[in-house]
């Protein structure tokens, strides 16, 4: 007689938990190592740890669940403008700022620490990605603020405190602060000299002095930070003001929350429209330098942004690979499969390639201060990376998620999370059309950003025809850079000739050949998954994610 059992559960995968996401990946092990970072090695790696832990997992998706909550008003009717977050965010954060991850390179200044910082939110980006937003604000914020040293002095060492205190108080009473950035209004957008937000000085004008603000700000995630670098207008135009959560006798400031965004994804992340009613602030840096002044944050923002789609890249390789590694199908498991496997290699190519270039951004914002072709790489390398790896995370997610077939569309996988975050970094600091024209206005401003780009893609010159093809076109894009209607081809060229001039630099021969074949050479466009016949795709595969024992 036929036995049935109906409840028994066959052919699954077990949960992808517990694991060391940076032991795992050689390609990011390989680029700290190479950034002079083997100082923080035990620091990352103790990340990679946490991150990759069933713990701080369930956190991620409990924060992504029970989203944050607007409270304007408490049960007397004063107005409060307070956020609840669930308690796993107010853990992730902890997590986070105790890792170092805003204040590694500030307090930590040597060579490598910005790599060290780089890899780490990397890392972090794996476990939860709403939670970065206030970390890389706080990171970032510090070079603008030490546009007004006397405000740097008063704010800095809570904002690098290796703490977390989301305490509705002053920020003089809490262990640790953090900060925010809201400059776009719902006129303007990316225009920023189109803000109508006006200030007026309480007494004395200019840099450090007290003013009043009053308009609006259609996007300011984490609008509940200790302080939020704002813009707004004055004589002299637009100019960078730091707004207090409460004024200095310890009144909540005039920043009313109009109603947080109901945003596609990043949802365990509060972003909100905000009005200034006449609002407390200090200048900070000079008037009518604003845009300038806050820009040192963008700039150092949209590293963490350009890392998210390196991130996402990563997850998603590694959850496919781990479903085929464990799902039978035709009496072979699916990474047995010839096509499953040039899928995954294919994958995994794109995910070496971006966690290459990332890296080596990195490597830029820590030799910055010490050698001005570094500092011109690190200002035309962020727009290229972060519009680069922000138009590949997409289909690569999505082709990650249909390795999974239709395990892969249940949200219980994360894998729609995880694809819902996908398109937020290419929008966020700046969208696709904006990076690329301010890649060609630093090339115009800039007259050392052609050569320190070329000293990049140069070397690799004669490694393959399909790249010197390559490197030519680039070159005549490059020459011209007036040009706006070709300023996204010169953004995806370059970047690409980037990724290709590193991997063959620095990645193993089979999968720099694989990328030469499957991106650089003349083909047809095509999805992942057809990489020639002759590519070594079970080499890629096995350093990729190698089998855990």
């Amino acid at each position: 007689m036929l036995q049935t059992r109906t409840h028994e559960v066959l052919n699954q995968p077990p949960p992808l938990e517990d694991y060391d996401p940076f032991a795992l990946d050689a390609p990011l092990r390989e680029a700290v190592d190479r950034a002079g970072a083997g100082w923080a090695t035990d620091r990352v790696s103790e990340l990679g740890r946490r991150v990759g832990s069933a713990e701080m997992i369930e956190l991620g998706r409990r924060a992504n669940r029970f989203v944050p909550e607007l409270r304007t008003f408490d049960r007397y009717g004063h107005r409060i403008d307070e956020v609840e977050l669930d308690d796993s965010f107010d853990r992730l954060m902890t997590i986070g700022r105790r890792a170092g991850i805003p204040s590694i390179p500030w307090v930590n200044p040597r060579p490598g620490a910005h790599s060290a910082h780089t890899a780490m939110t990397y890392l972090f980006y794996q476990a939860e990605a709403g939670v970065v937003c206030s970390l890389l604000m706080s990171y970032a914020a510090v070079p603008t603020l030490r546009h007004q040293p006397e405000v740097a002095a008063a704010w800095e060492h809570a904002v690098l405190a290796d703490d977390y205190d989301g305490r509705s108080v002053p920020a003089g009473e809490k262990r640790a602060a953090t900060i925010a950035m809201a400059m776009t209004e719902k006129q303007g957008g990316s225009d920023l000299r189109a803000n109508t937000t006006v200030a007026v000085p309480v007494g004395t004008p200019g840099p450090g002095q007290r003013y009043l603000l009053t308009g609006h700000k259609w996007f300011c995630s984490m609008p509940m930070s200790d302080a939020i670098l704002t813009l707004a207008r004055v004589e002299h135009g637009v100019s960078c003001f730091l707004v207090p959560r409460f004024t200095p006798d310890g009144e909540r400031n005039r920043v009313h929350l109009q109603r947080l965004k109901d945003k596609l994804g990043n949802r365990s992340n509060p972003s909100a429209e905000i009005e200034y009613d006449g609002t407390w602030a200090l200048m900070v840096g000079e008037p009518g330098r604003g845009i300038a002044t806050l820009m040192e944050m963008v700039h150092h923002s949209r590293l963490d942004v350009a890392a998210a789609p390196a991130a996402f890249m990563r997850l998603g390789l590694v959850q496919a690979v781990h479903h085929a590694r464990h799902r039978r199908a035709f009496s072979r498991r699916l990474v047995e499969q010839p096509l499953m496997v040039n899928v995954l290699a294919d994958l995994a190519v794109e995910s070496e390639a971006a966690t290459t270039l990332l890296m080596r951004l990195g490597r830029c914002f820590d030799g910055a201060e010490r050698d001005p072709m570094e500092a011109s790489l690190a200002r035309i390398g962020t727009s290229l990376t972060k519009y680069w790896l922000n138009k590949r995370v997409v289909p690569h997610t999505h082709e990650a998620l249909e390795s999974l077939g239709g395990s892969g569309y249940i949200e219980e996988s994360d894998l729609p999370r995880l694809y819902r975050e996908g398109p937020l970094n290419g929008i966020w600091e700046g969208s696709g059309s904006v990076i690329a024209l301010d890649l060609q206005r630093a090339l115009r401003r800039d007259e050392r950003c052609r050569p320190a780009l070329l000293a990049e893609l140069e070397p690799a010159a004669g490694c393959d025809p399909g790249y010197d093809r390559l490197l030519a076109e680039v070159t005549d894009l490059l020459d011209g850079a007036d040009d706006p209607v070709a300023a996204r081809r010169l953004a995806e060229r370059t970047a690409l000739c980037w990724q290709a001039a590193l991997l063959v630099r620095h990645a193993p021969g089979h999968v720099a050949e694989a990328f030469l074949a499957g991106r650089v050479r003349p083909r047809p466009a095509s999805a992942f998954g057809s990489l020639p016949a002759s590519t070594d795709l079970e080499a890629i595969l096995d350093r990729a994610v190698p089998e855990r024992p």
